[in-house]
């Protein structure tokens, strides 16, 4: 019943078209449009299973096939770690640095995109959280106001119900707030993984076309 009473209470607070109530339903509506945007493109679309993915490019380039590693990269549609790797095997017949300059400019390309718009969910959950106690002041205000104008019979009546309104505006705000927080932690960690993958690959690529080059370097010497 309680349950029931709180959740009817919050649907009418949000009906009554507070001010407050709107901004942070309109904060909770970009939350969720950004939280579901970053998940389809970090989850599924950026993101490969980094050690299974470099175990068979690895397997390529021990057996000199670079166009077959090439071909595994492109196969793998607009994941990140696969477009810095197949820009380094595109420069696999050039210098270490000319490999690593490739590996570079192709993951400054690629980072941002994963962490595009994550700032935008810590400032939502800030703003929701200022917006509920704005809504808590204002609707005190209002309640406190009204009391003194109404018949002293219905003074405590006036009172409670002002105060209920003003506290749903709080926990609307922290509601929003905690998801926002929740979702921006789960969506920076992921990114963050990405992005360590991308470092982490990239220097063993090039640690395996350097090796590949010696080995061929030395075998023409022979």
């Amino acid at each position: 019943m309680e349950s029931g009473g709180f959740v009817q209470g919050f649907l009418a607070a949000l009906q009554s078209g507070d001010p407050s109530m709107i901004l942070i339903a309109v904060n909770l509506a970009l939350s969720m449009a950004f939280v579901f945007e970053r998940v389809t493109r970090l989850f599924f679309q950026y993101n490969v299973d980094g050690p299974s993915f470099m175990f068979e490019i690895q397997k390529y380039i021990l057996a000199n096939d670079l166009d077959g590693a090439i071909r595994l990269c492109n196969g793998a549609g607009q994941a990140a770690l696969p477009k810095v790797i197949k820009a380094g095997l595109q420069r696999a017949s050039r210098d270490e640095a000319q490999i690593q300059n490739a590996i570079d400019a192709t993951s400054l390309e690629v980072i941002p995109r994963l962490e595009r718009r994550l700032p935008y969910l810590a400032l939502i959950a800030n703003i929701a959280t200022l917006f509920g106690l704005l809504g808590t002041i204002t609707g005190l205000i209002k309640s406190f106001g009204a009391i003194a104008l109404a018949d002293p019979a219905q003074r405590q009546a006036i009172l409670g119900r002002g105060i209920s309104e003003a506290m749903n505006a709080t926990a609307f705000g922290l509601i929003t707030a905690i998801f926002t927080m929740i979702m921006h932690s789960v969506l920076t960690n992921k990114a963050t993984k990405i992005v360590e993958e991308i470092d982490e690959f990239g220097v063993k690529l090039l640690d395996l076309l350097s090796a590949r080059k010696f080995k061929h370097t030395s075998q023409r010497e022979e």
